[in-house]
């Protein structure tokens, strides 16, 4: 039985005895392949046709068959299928085949459709493709006929340059040629030059090998006989006789073509017309820094760095590729060049940061920023509790304040007041100018009972630096003892006049401990902020000061922050001194979390890299990049500063004699961890104050936190004793310390501190040497005795002679010896000392020139141990 689907394609035959087969797509041939050494293989090519499988066709109806035949496949008929699926064929008869079902047919119809649909979007597809390309095939067209024009157009300009030229070159020669004639021949012999070969390139670009040589003949040249050129017969071309090989053999009937280096010689020559054409100088902006090196800044300029360094040796400087020349020179050298300079600094990357104008439009009234200054134990912190209801002497070592703090206060009036405490005593001198430089009004607390005293003198300088309002509170005039008036007139003395004699000074009467007047002082504190008029933007980026900072074992750095200008939220970026972050928290004085802190509100900030130094501007920044680049110069600076004053740079003939007088100076090795910043800074001032050019004390390392074991390790490198002020060192380390001898001793009270050092570095002192005369005795006679020496014989003129003692001897008013009395003898008998009048006998120690007449001086040296 066949069927036919297509006429084109093959027949499917079906016999009773075999197997259903196809024929075979398949044509085949053989091809011969032959070897070097008579050697062949022979390798058999099939080609295989591609399948048609017609999806279009229309299906071929089964033939009818034995219904019982039919039937039986029918009830196990597969899933339904796109294709034909030939029924299991009966025993010696046909195939039987199925018709499709609707379900099948319907499936059918719909991937046609989708076939037919995206085939359509393929051509679609493929004429956009096509008219694109036809597009972009259009305009190299026309770039390249633009080319070919400009080449042609190139081309004959240059033809018509070469013909004039050599126009002229004839012109010329026909014009010396007549000239020549005119001229008689020479009697002698001339020796003709040999004639001047040029050889020309064609314009076509072809070698110098492909044409005849022109000769062309220099001034002169017609009055000279020609030589004619011998032709000589080109030999035959011989066969090139060289080793049979392989390659050879296979390769020898091969045409000779020109080699690459040919094409290339070609090719460069082309170039070398366009190359000697000038080309257009790039003029630049070249941005110099206040430092840069020779090859970065002839990148920046696109020339040579050979042309910078020529440049630079035209100006007598010699330099490699790789100097650092400033930003003078390499700007003369870039101006000299033609380009356009812009000189930035380093630190211009600190410019926007702080003290931008705001627009006076969104300025709103901000609360004022009062600062508490005074002598020691006058009541500062004291008042300050009174108007917060709060005890923070108590919380004080020695109930002295150790640390600025800040504070918000609401007045009776409902508006709230920033206070600042600083201390009082003189080791804080840096932190209460820091009070004074972030405050809008000062408070001058003086004790009624004490009068003005050294601290109170230099708060008011303070005050008068900063050009900040001041208002003096007269405290603690409920002691028997106070004299108010005594105060006022003291401040006289130091240009500080008060209302009540006439001044612009305000001063009120109070008393922190029974809280008396203290809603006056408030209300003039509002008064006078009223008449400063403080108003500020507070939509704007914050900026604020540092006033304390220190590092928090929980929590980890973290600084005391008084928002100046702006509303700090967390989240902000912010950057103060070397040090930056991301505000993680907000603390308020209260001790509460809060989200933002407007202007003139105290906060503790978290989320600082490192505690940054007390006193440093804070700022926000737009991202973390801008943070980067401030730090980083600024740390750059600080490490440039250290090392500056570490080498101690020779400036001035001053700094050599002060170097000369340290070099022999004693270290005192310490070091330093305090609890906050402010601390550490009035401690290392303080042991400044107390070297001198014979002892120092030497910081190896000050910070702030706990004391750690590496502290320990660094004590232990240069046997150096540990302070910690409001500081313990942790189990680890104190266990180290222990162990390798390393003193740990802890403060709470600067002044304990600074004693034990200067005690500490009182012993470092070289003791003072001084000389008590005890008598004067002459030398009347002088025995030479065996065993012993030579043995004066004396008078003790004046005072007492003692064993032992040191000895002068002096001869005509000259000190010739000095030394020590070894034997002391009064007839025959030692004695420790000889009075005055009495005659004995005296041998010095490794000394035997002695005289008559000599004078021996006898005296005694104490040692005196020093203090600072």
């Amino acid at each position: 039985m066949v069927d036919t689907k297509n006429p084109g394609d093959k027949t499917l035959s079906v016999s009773p005895s075999k197997t259903l087969t196809l024929k075979p797509r398949v044509e085949q041939g053989t091809v011969r392949q032959s070897f070097s050494h008579g050697r062949s293989k022979q390798v058999v090519v099939e080609k295989r046709g591609k399948r048609r499988i017609g999806g279009d066709a229309p299906v071929a109806e089964p033939a009818p068959a034995a219904e019982p035949v039919a039937k039986a496949p029918a009830a196990k008929a597969p899933p339904a299928r796109t294709t034909t699926t030939p029924a299991t064929p009966r025993a010696n008869s046909g195939v039987v085949l199925r018709t499709l079902t609707e379900d099948e047919r319907s499936a059918r119809a719909s991937a046609l459709a989708e076939a037919k649909i995206r085939a359509e979007e393929e051509r679609r597809l493929a004429e956009e493709e096509a008219a694109r390309r036809n597009s972009k095939e259009g305009r190299e067209q026309a770039e390249r006929e633009a080319a070919e024009a400009r080449r042609k157009a190139e081309e004959e300009r240059h033809r018509i340059e070469e013909e004039a030229k050599r126009k002229a070159e004839l012109e010329a020669k026909r014009r010396f040629g007549e000239t020549e004639t005119k001229a008689p021949a020479p009697a002698t012999t001339t020796r003709t030059a040999p004639p001047v070969r040029s050889t020309a390139v064609a314009a076509d670009g072809s070698d110098e090998d492909d044409g005849p040589r022109v000769i062309r003949r220099g001034p002169g040249g017609a009055a000279r006989p020609v030589i004619a050129p011998k032709v000589t017969a080109k030999p035959a071309p011989q066969k090139q006789r060289s080793r049979l090989t392989v390659t050879t053999a296979l390769n020898a009937d091969d045409v000779r073509e020109r080699s690459i280096a040919s094409f290339r010689r070609r090719t460069q020559r082309l170039k070398g017309h366009a190359s000697n054409e000038p080309k257009e100088k790039l003029i630049r902006e070249v941005v110099i820094p206040e430092a840069i090196t020779i090859q970065e800044l002839a990148n920046r300029m696109s020339e040579r760095a050979v042309d910078v360094i020529r440049m630079l040796m035209k100006q007598g400087a010699m330099h490699k590729i790789t100097d650092v020349i400033d930003a003078d020179t390499a700007q003369l050298i870039a101006e000299e060049l033609g380009h356009t300079v812009k000189r930035v600094a380093a630190s211009d990357v600190e410019e926007g940061l702080f003290d931008v104008v705001d627009d006076s439009t969104d300025t709103e009234p901000r609360s004022p920023v009062v600062t508490v200054m005074g002598h020691v134990d006058h009541g500062k912190t004291s008042l300050l509790d009174a108007l917060r209801h709060a005890n923070v002497v108590s919380g004080e070592a020695g109930g002295i304040t150790q640390h600025i703090g800040a504070y918000q206060v609401t007045s009776p009036d409902g508006k709230k007041i920033t206070f600042i405490d600083t201390p009082g005593h003189a080791a804080f001198t840096a932190m209460r100018a820091r009070g004074a430089k972030v405050t809008d009004i000062v408070i001058l607390v003086v004790a009624a009972d004490d009068g003005v005293m050294p601290q109170t003198i230099e708060a008011i300088n303070h005050a008068k630096a900063a050009k900040v309002p001041m208002i003096v509170a007269i405290n603690k005039i409920d002691k028997p003892e106070a004299k108010p008036e005594r105060v006022r007139t003291e401040l006289l003395q130091h240009e500080v006049q008060v209302e009540s004699f006439g001044g612009e000074v305000v001063d009120v009467e109070v008393s922190a401990k029974n809280k008396t007047n203290l809603d006056k002082l408030l209300e003039m504190i509002s008064l006078q902020a009223d008449i400063l008029d403080l108003k500020t933007n507070a939509s704007r980026p914050a900026e604020g000061t540092v006033i304390e900072a220190k590092l928090d074992r929980g929590r980890g750095p973290v600084a005391t922050v008084l928002v100046q200008r702006g509303t700090l939220r967390v989240g902000d970026i912010i950057v103060a001194g070397a040090e930056m972050g991301r505000v993680r928290a907000l603390i308020s004085d209260q001790g509460e979390t809060v989200d933002e802190a407007g202007p003139s509100v105290p906060v503790e900030v978290l989320g600082f890299n490192g505690p940054p130094e007390a006193g440093d501007r804070l700022a926000v920044v737009e991202n973390e990049a801008r943070a980067r680049q401030v730090t980083s110069y600024r740390a750059h600076q600080k490490r440039e500063n250290a090392a500056a004053s570490a080498s101690g740079m020779r400036g001035s003939l001053e700094q050599m004699m002060s170097q000369l007088k340290t070099t022999g100076r004693k270290d005192f090795p310490l070091v330093i961890k305090a609890d906050v910043q402010g601390s550490l800074e009035a401690i290392l001032g303080s042991l400044e104050k107390l070297g001198t050019d014979e002892v120092a004390a030497r910081i190896l390392h000050a910070g702030v936190g706990g004391i750690s074991e590496s502290d320990v390790t660094l004590a232990e490198g240069f046997n150096a004793a540990i302070i910690g002020f409001s500081v313990r060192a942790n189990k680890e380390a104190a266990a180290a310390a222990k162990r390798n001898g390393i003193e740990i001793r802890y403060y709470n009270i600067i002044y304990d501190l600074v004693d034990d050092v200067k005690k500490a570095m009182s012993g470092l002192l070289a003791p003072t040497l001084r000389e008590t005369m005890l008598g004067n005795a002459q030398i009347l006679e002088v025995f030479n005795i065996s065993k012993v020496g030579k043995v004066a014989g004396c008078r003790v003129t004046d005072g007492t002679v003692e064993r032992g003692a040191n000895v002068r001897l002096i001869r005509d008013n000259v000190v010739v010896h000095e030394g020590k009395l070894s034997t002391l003898k009064r007839f025959k008998d030692e004695v420790k000392e000889v009075q005055s009048g009495q005659e004995c006998g005296m041998a010095f120690e490794n000394y035997g020139d002695m005289r008559v007449g000599d004078v021996i001086e006898c005296y005694r040296v104490e040692t005196i141990q020093r203090s600072l």
